[in-house]
């Protein structure tokens, strides 16, 4: 029998950590070469870790949330082969000196040690338990003993299911609840509490973060911290839009993407930050300067089962309205379904997020970094507007947009939404240069 030590690999472009996300594997269980054994993240993407070996699980180093070290132990197996692999995995040889293979050497007989076994920590912390229980002290924190004590509860009373008797919230929770239930009298509110649907509810329940919201609570808090916001909200109405939209949509092949307001935006965005580069940019924090992009990479934020993704439609400004639709419905299904790489989630220029029907009247979206700019789209609703001196019925949607204001002035900002509104308001437009 042999033993293998794998570390963690190197996951390129500068990866010093990874984050374990999850295990596929535990002690004990036998394991086949290439079987994928733990996924783990870094700040750019997801990776599956598959088994180098064939063998059995010795340990395991971490769990979901962990920090693992490049070159660091991840997991041990014993193999049945008779020489280990020595080296360890691709590109982190040059980063350990230790060796990840050693033969386990043939149990010997030992003499046995002179000195007595202390008992275990476990059996003594249970024979202290139970000289206190038989002392007769009741075994409770002292933030229990104070919210007892205040409720007029007997703790000597309440039967505890923490080790040795321990009396846990818990059991705090239901013999207050016990004791609630007897204190009350038979009127009509007590008589509406059996009531199906209407008990009362207790507990909370803590998610540990870890893996793609760990790193979307990072970017959001970089984001914050890093970026002054300068927000702007511009009222359009796209009522010729909404108009054109539905009859292009009649036209469509069986199949075919539905268009949205978002190609629309999008193809109309492209011809406007022509003239507003500086909305269509990049700070690198590194180099200290500002990179404007003269194509348009459109981020595209999308809700998935892991949290908030923003996949990028390529060359926008060279795509049409239909071509837009399919990419944007291509780009997000990818998203959601988790099969995105990692160049399908980077190298955005500017970002459009909409929550469709949820988007509500107005939104302040974050930045995503290190763009200069993002557009909200908020929900579409016909209100009635004031035109030509006479009341009449409208098709109004907020833009909310945000802008990084150590770069955007506010005049440029605003310069910029009223071009797009423009567009938008005037759909013939979106399709002339210039």
């Amino acid at each position: 029998m042999t033993r293998y030590v794998f570390k963690m690999p190197d996951l390129g472009e500068g990866t010093v950590e990874a984050e374990i996300v999850a295990w596929h594997v535990k002690v004990g269980e036998h394991v086949d070469e290439d079987q994928v054994m733990a996924e783990v993240m870094t700040e750019k993407a997801a990776v599956e870790v598959p088994a180098p070996v064939t063998g059995r699980v010795v340990s395991i180093a971490g769990g979901p949330g962990d920090m693992i070290r490049v070159g660091a132990e991840l997991i041990v197996f014993e193999t049945e082969s008779a020489e280990a692999e020595t080296l360890p995995p691709a590109g982190v040889a040059e980063r350990s000196e230790e060796p990840v293979a050693a033969p386990v050497p043939a149990p010997q007989a030992r003499e046995p040690a002179p000195a007595p076994a202390p008992a275990p920590r476990a059996t003594a912390a249970v024979q202290v338990d139970e000289v206190v229980k038989k002392a007769g002290r009741v075994m409770a924190s002292p933030a229990s003993r104070r919210r007892a004590k205040e409720a007029g509860i007997d703790l000597a009373q309440v039967g505890g299911s923490g080790p040795g008797g321990r009396i846990t919230r818990g059991d705090l929770e239901a013999a207050l609840s016990g004791e609630s239930a007897r204190a009350l009298q038979p009127t009509a509110a007590s008589k509406r509490s059996t009531v199906p649907g209407l008990a009362r509810r207790t507990g909370t329940e803590e998610i540990k973060v870890i893996g793609v919201r760990r790193v979307i609570a990072n970017r959001m808090t970089d984001a914050k911290r890093n970026i002054p916001h300068f927000a702007y909200v511009e009222e359009i109405d796209v009522t010729e839009l909404e108009s054109l939209r539905k009859h292009l949509n009649g036209r469509l092949p069986a199949g075919a993407a539905q268009l949205t307001y978002l190609p629309f935006l999008i193809a109309a965005l492209a011809r406007v930050l022509e003239d507003y580069p500086q909305c269509n940019a990049w700070f690198d924090t590194e180099r200290n300067v500002v990179v404007r992009h003269r194509p348009l990479h459109a981020g595209v934020a999308t809700q998935t089962p892991d949290g908030l993704k923003v996949p990028v439609v390529r060359h926008a400004e060279a795509l049409t309205l239909y071509e837009l639709a399919e990419e944007i419905k291509r780009v997000s299904e990818t998203a959601r379904s988790g099969k995105a790489t990692k160049d399908d989630l980077s190298g955005s220029t500017i970002t459009v997020t909409s929550l469709g029907k949820l988007g509500g009247i107005v939104s302040t979206p974050i930045i995503n970094a290190p763009e200069m700019a993002i557009i909200g789209v908020n929900k579409a609703i016909e209100r009635p507007v004031v035109m030509n001196g006479a009341i009449t019925v409208r098709r109004i949607m907020n833009l909310s947009s945000s802008f990084d204001h150590r770069f955007v002035d506010g005049y440029d900002a605003a310069a910029m939404i009223q071009a797009l509104k423009d567009r938008l308001e005037h759909p013939a437009t979106i399709f002339m240069a210039g």
